[in-house]
């Protein structure tokens, strides 16, 4: 459609902005239509203060100046705009910074949404690729690398400052001023969570979509779907990790216990006699002993071990996971067990990590794993011990009778499902999940 046409199509709405918004969005439907819902999902709001667009995960913050240029200039660019953001959201990448560097990962954010769009070649949203974008794209494939933020972040933290600088410049897209500063062990605010929330939701719909829409040879939405796949399945990975928390009584002040109105009329009143006390306990879900084991065979050493331990070490004991004190048990293991360092707190985890040396090689045998933990058990090591975590490929023998704590096996490529024994949990996690150098985020 022509500028002249373009702006005929709005300038009859009284609210001009808006009906912008909801033009651009028609036309990416009719593009994407898989993505209907997510890109229907904000509500708009103006914020002079902005140069080009934001969110928040809820509204779509605009600039009325930026808008109408783009809209009457470039509205092909607008139109990637919009979709950009909402491809942030549909990542999570809103959410998932952990401790990353906020400038950094928001780099790698805009990169990983940008590949996406660059590779749909969908008329109304292509643009000519420069060197710089074909050249990182080429870098990023090349280097067996996984072309999603947390893979690409780990690009970054490579790079020198000048091309960082470079980087910002060429992917830059929308403003992530709006998104959810996140600081280590803080709860995120219950509006912040029913938007992530709402993001799953539409994450999950948006792929059956895509499925039910598929059209044989039509390749626009697969990487929207990889990216997708690889966000629910570390998130699946959290959730996983909920299944070994246990429930116990830890002293704490519990407000919804006692009516503080009548609480401080009574030390009014009678000055230090409360007329309710307050109940000084609760029951907390969180976990206290926990073993991780890593199978050492030939198949499963090297980096991609280091990598599952870092990260299982961070989705453990980020957001008060453990009581306030914890111990966590390292094994590894092949047909024997050649190590078991006892942890207690991050400082100790992050000097293993600085000298961490792999040990074993040899063949699997799970048992002797099994016969050691129940042994240690048996000599009280163990307060409460929530559960075994086993890092394995899966080839190996397993023990036939079923222990007294839960176990999981954890596998990273297909595993036999009749050689694993009924009462153990599995599951299955993409390699992508655990992506290198994930150490400090």
């Amino acid at each position: 459609m022509n500028q002249a046409n373009r702006r005929n199509a709005v300038d009859k709405e009284p609210d001009l902005w808006e009906k912008i918004l909801r033009y651009v969005r028609d036309e990416l439907y009719l593009e994407l239509r898989f993505l209907g819902l997510a890109l229907s999902s904000f509500t708009y709001q103006a914020d002079e203060r902005l140069t080009t667009m934001a969110t928040d995960g809820e509204k779509l913050y605009y600039s009325e100046e930026q808008l109408l240029s783009l809209f009457e200039k470039n509205p092909g660019y607008l139109n990637r705009i919009y979709l950009h953001s909402v491809l942030h959201c549909l990542f999570s990448h809103l959410w998932l910074q952990g401790d990353r560097d906020r400038y950094l990962w928001g780099i790698a954010c805009d990169i990983a949404v940008e590949y996406t769009i660059d590779h749909m070649e969908k008329e109304g949203l292509s643009r000519i690729l420069t060197l710089m974008r074909t050249r990182i794209y080429d870098e990023l494939e090349r280097g067996n690398r996984s072309v999603s933020a947390a893979g690409i972040y780990q690009y970054l933290k490579k790079q020198s400052p000048e091309r960082i600088q470079q980087l910002h410049r060429e992917f830059f897209a929308d403003d992530h001023v709006f998104w959810p500063k996140q600081e280590k062990n803080t709860p995120r605010y219950p509006i912040q969570q029913s938007i992530q929330n709402k993001w799953k939701k539409l994450s999950h719909q948006t792929q059956i979509q895509k499925r039910r829409q598929s059209v044989s040879g039509d390749e626009s939405g697969q990487l929207v779907m990889s990216q997708l796949r690889a966000e629910r399945s570390r998130r699946s990975y959290r959730e996983f990790l909920r299944q070994f928390m246990i429930v116990r009584e830890e002293m704490h002040l519990d407000p919804d216990e006692f009516d503080l109105g009548f609480y401080l009329y009574g030390l009014s009143l009678y000055r230090n006699m409360p007329l309710i006390e307050p109940m000084e306990s609760r029951e907390i879900e969180r976990i206290q002993d926990f073993v991780v084991v890593v199978d050492t065979s030939d198949s499963t050493s090297g980096s991609l071990v280091r990598n599952f331990l870092r990260e299982t070490f961070h989705l453990i004991t980020q957001q008060n996971t453990f009581f306030k004190t914890y111990r966590i048990h390292l094994i590894q293991a092949d047909e024997k067990v050649r190590s078991d360092i006892l942890l207690k707190s991050e400082e100790q985890m992050e000097r293993l990590f600085q000298n961490f040396e792999i040990k074993g090689g040899g063949n699997t045998d799970f048992r002797p794993v099994f016969r050691y933990v129940d042994e240690k058990q048996k000599e009280g090591s163990f307060e409460h011990l929530c559960g075994l975590i086993y890092f394995t490929d899966g080839k190996g023998t397993y023990p036939e009778k079923s222990p007294s704590y839960r176990t999981a096996f954890l596998f990273l490529e297909d595993f036999d499902e009749k050689s694993v024994p009924p009462w153990a949990i599995r599951m299955k996690l993409e390699p992508e999940e655990f992506e290198p150098g994930q150490e400090k985020r």
